[in-house]
């Protein structure tokens, strides 16, 4: 009868019965984690948004969210974010991966826009229009628009409010804008052109219409000479048609910059209200003419007030003569008055008229 032998394992095949159990078991939960966890691709759609893959365009209206869409698509080439109440654009706000955007057109308008902070629109080298109209910017960063070395259109129609006027001539000054071709400000309560040089963009547009603009000063009208491609759109503002827009009324009068020049209309004043700029006079915007005018009412003025001070200078130095002449005429008065007194007198006795009968 043959003896039973028990065979033990070894420790160094314990080791690798384990090892092996222990590899299969964090492969296991890696598999468990991947099909319970999302999976970003890019071909991934943000939520409420609708995505066309073929066009590279995104969508995103009427949404509750109050930031950017931190999942846009590389692939994006336009993003239209509309009705998403975002009331502040924040450094990096198209940056959220880390990575660059290939995008070319921002719609981002009618959403409550208040602010726009520094470097909002870092990440999009690539962008060539940016639409932020129909919104309320009360603060504009002077280095909002840094970094858009590419943008050809800019759309502030409807958004700028009188506190930030100043702040976005500061903002439009930026050397990053040296490319753009048009630039719509339309509907903002404008008094004048918030572009302090016109010589650092490559401007071919410029939309002021429906502002508060009285007056187009000389200096920018000379700065307007210079920059021949230039169109500018001016129409449906209260223009005050005196004296002092003569520069104005001859560079439209001279010039094919303004397109919509015969639809500038007078406001102001009161006797030329309703008349088009254009079919003004030379001598309706002459200052030297207006002023000589005046000149001539002051010398007439002079005039007068000399001769009526000689007058009473010439009365008080004959102040006896005048008075005893006024004594004679009221002497002599006095007689011929006695005159038909006593004639009265004689008329009307009867019996003076009976002997007289």
């Amino acid at each position: 009868m043959g003896e039973k032998m028990w065979i033990f394992p070894s420790a160094y095949n314990s080791k690798c019965v384990f090892s092996l159990w222990n590899q299969w078991c964090w492969c296991y939960a890696a598999l468990v984690c991947l099909l319970i966890s999302p999976v970003r691709t890019d071909d991934a759609c943000p939520s409420s948004c609708v995505c066309a893959r073929d066009s590279g365009t995104v969508t995103c209206r009427d949404g509750e969210d109050t930031d950017i869409p931190g999942d846009i698509p590389e692939w994006t080439s336009s993003l239209i974010l509309r009705g998403r109440n975002i009331t502040t654009l924040q450094r990096g706000a198209f940056m959220s991966n880390g990575t660059e955007l290939e995008m070319t057109t921002l719609s981002l308008s009618y959403n409550g826009i208040q602010a726009i902070e520094p470097y909002a629109f870092l990440g999009l080298p690539r962008l060539h229009l940016l639409d932020l109209s129909h919104n309320q910017l009360e603060s504009i960063s002077a280095r909002a628009f840094h970094g858009l070395l590419e943008l050809r259109s800019l759309y502030l129609n409807h958004s700028i409010s009188p506190a930030a006027t100043a702040q976005l001539s500061m903002a439009l000054s930026t050397q990053s804008l040296r490319y753009l071709h048009r630039l719509e400000l339309a509907g903002n309560s404008l008094t004048s052109i918030p572009l302090t040089r016109l010589d650092i963009y490559n401007l071919h547009a410029l939309v002021l219409i429906n502002n508060s603009i009285e007056n187009i000063v000389r200096e920018n009208i000379t700065n307007l000479y210079q920059q021949r491609r230039l169109r500018v759109y001016l129409s449906l503002n209260p223009f005050r048609c005196t004296c002092e827009m003569e520069a104005f009324y001859y560079w439209l009068k001279n010039s094919s910059q303004c397109p919509d020049a015969g639809r500038l209309v007078c406001i102001e004043p009161e006797s030329k209200k309703g008349i088009p700029v254009e079919k003004l006079r030379g001598e309706d915007v002459d200052c030297m003419n207006e002023n000589l005018e005046a000149v001539s009412y002051v010398f007439l003025g002079l005039v007068l007030a000399l001769i009526g001070v000689v007058f009473l200078m010439v009365l008080y130095l004959n102040r006896g003569g005048i008075k005893r002449w006024l004594n004679n005429i009221r002497e002599a008065c006095r007689d011929q008055m006695e005159v038909y007194h006593y004639r009265y007198e004689q008329d009307s006795d009867p019996r003076l008229a009976n002997v007289a009968v």
